[in-house]
């Protein structure tokens, strides 16, 4: 399987993209910071290749994708993890904010998107986006509105693409709670720059009140098996949509 993970220099995306190569994928690993970049590839090993791309630059993302196809003869796969949410009412979201949430979150999904989808034509590829509870499964979050409006237009947006081209498998993958792995393995939303960390302990509270915190995470591991088994699923089956939620551990017997 040949395989771009866009969004793989830290994080989930860097998780999946590791993990699919550990797997025995041939893996083009895309994101903005090379350095970071260049150290998952070596954890991915494999031959694994590190190819800048910032997803909010048509440039950028044209010149990525071809030399990702280039190196890797072709895609049958391509999974997309960028997203930034900021922590803050919506009355606080500024038109500068939603149009960079927006910008990583939607528009640059569907400009990576098109830059991929011949080579996905020609496999009769995959691809694979990451979603969130908050967009479709749980009431919307305060304090992240303007993250899971976002991560909603990308559920349509995935199902428009289906649309268009049903001869490639478009899959909306809805993560629950998943703090990722170690290092710059591991998730970096909850430590964004641009959260409103003075309001955070009022929205923690309602997010606890209103039953939407979890109380427990998702193994990345197992995450990243999911997300294989639908990249790796026969072209005659598509896997529109599939839910990933924590499971809470077992109860102790008790004797």
């Amino acid at each position: 399987m040949r395989a771009v993970v866009v969004g793989a220099s830290s994080g989930l995306g860097r998780c999946i993209g590791v993990g699919l190569a550990q797997r025995g994928a041939q893996v083009a690993l895309l994101a903005r910071r090379q350095e970071r970049l260049e150290a998952a590839a070596a954890e991915a090993g494999g031959g694994a290749l590190a190819i800048e791309c910032d997803v909010t630059e048509p440039a950028s993302v044209a010149s990525a994708i071809g030399k990702a196809a280039a190196d890797l003869g072709g895609i049958d796969a391509l999974v997309y993890t960028p997203a930034i949410g900021p922590l803050a009412r919506l009355v606080d979201t500024d038109a500068d904010t939603w149009r960079k949430v927006f910008a990583t979150n939607v528009t640059g999904a569907a400009i990576v998107t098109g830059a991929a989808i011949p080579h996905l034509t020609e496999s009769h590829g995959t691809a694979l986006y990451l979603s969130s509870v908050g967009a479709s499964v749980t009431p919307p979050w305060p304090g992240l509105g303007a993250y899971g409006v976002s991560k909603a237009a990308l559920d349509r947006l995935v199902e428009a693409w289906r649309v268009e081209h049903p001869d490639v498998g478009f899959t909306r993958c809805i993560v629950g709670d998943c703090t990722g792995g170690e290092g710059d393995s591991a998730t970096e939303f909850p430590m964004a720059s641009d959260w409103d960390w003075d309001a955070m302990p009022e929205f923690h509270a309602q997010w606890e009140s209103r039953g939407l915190l979890a109380g427990c995470f998702i193994d990345v591991e197992d995450l990243v098996i999911a997300v294989d088994a639908v990249l790796r699923s026969g072209k005659s089956l598509g896997t529109h949509s599939i839910t990933l939620a924590p499971r809470p551990p077992a109860a102790p017997v008790q004797e």
